[in-house]
């Protein structure tokens, strides 16, 4: 019996012989879920602005037995984009699987507690909405192209709960986020109607986890909570911030045949976040 309940699961799914592009794939985020492709496996490009950090990730799934390629590229950069595209398709031939974690935001972009919103210069907030929002839709025009043509692709894009709830401070992220809700939605309904549907695009909306641009505000150098992170945890039902791997199994779902039916979704993986009220 467990040969055969092993069989099934496998069927579902695996992601052997897909090849994956993972945008972003050497923060901590991009980084979990590129190696959690490798071990469903998929041969897994690690795609990030710094040729160092991605031959790092691509070194590290190698060793563990893997498929990875460093392909170092700006994912504003339509020509960076179609040289990754042009040596994927010349090495291993076809392109499944896009995940979309290329993002984040900076303190220009934010309001803090002693400003507001009338002091903030729109320049930073252009730039973070053009990285989140543009940052996807490029991507998903090169590579998603190739999906297209072969009839067959999954892409994921990265949204947040900040899209669905006001987090005070981030106003461009927030936005930038809920524009990838719709972007998804759209282009999904787009690639269906045009394309087939065996092509598919949805999301997944993390909760709070702790990454290189996040973590002074939330944690504190002893690793106590500063008082944002302790408001993060109150209003978590799981009580806690979420560990980078927890978003792999839905990731992979998303990515295999066992969500074949699933299109133009938007996933919370938050610990209960957007659920809670507050009281």
């Amino acid at each position: 019996m467990s040969a055969r309940i092993d069989e099934f699961l496998r069927g579902l799914f695996s992601l052997e012989g897909k090849v994956a592009i993972v945008t972003g794939g050497t923060g901590v985020l991009g980084g979990a879920m590129a190696r959690g492709l490798a071990r469903a496996g998929a041969r897994v490009a690690i795609l990030g602005r710094r040729e160092k950090n991605t031959q790092v990730v691509a070194q590290e799934i190698e060793a563990a037995g893997g498929t990875a390629l460093a392909t170092p590229a700006d994912v504003l950069e339509r020509a960076d984009l179609e040289r990754v595209r042009d040596r994927l398709l010349e090495t291993w031939g076809r392109i499944d699987i896009l995940v979309n974690a290329a993002g984040g935001t900076t303190p220009e972009a934010t309001v803090p507690p002693d400003k507001t919103i009338f002091d903030m210069a729109l320049e930073p907030m252009e730039y973070i909405v053009r990285l989140n929002l543009f940052g996807t839709v490029l991507p998903s025009m090169v590579f998603g192209e190739v999906m297209a043509n072969q009839r067959q692709g999954s892409i994921v894009n990265i949204s947040s709960m900040t899209a669905q709830r006001a987090m005070t401070r981030a106003v461009a992220y927030s936005a930038a986020k809920a524009s990838i809700d719709n972007f998804t939605r759209w282009l999904d309904v787009e690639l269906a109607l045009k394309f087939g549907a065996g092509v598919r695009v949805n999301a997944i909306a993390p909760g709070y986890f702790l990454g290189e641009q996040n973590r002074s505000l939330l944690v504190n150098d002893d690793g106590s909570l500063t008082t944002r992170g302790q408001k993060v945890i109150e209003h978590t039902p799981a009580g806690r911030f979420g560990e980078p791997d927890e978003l792999v199994g839905t990731l992979i779902w998303l990515c295999s045949p066992a969500s074949g039916f699933v299109n133009g979704t938007v996933t919370m993986v938050d610990g209960g976040v957007n659920a809670f009220s507050g009281i």
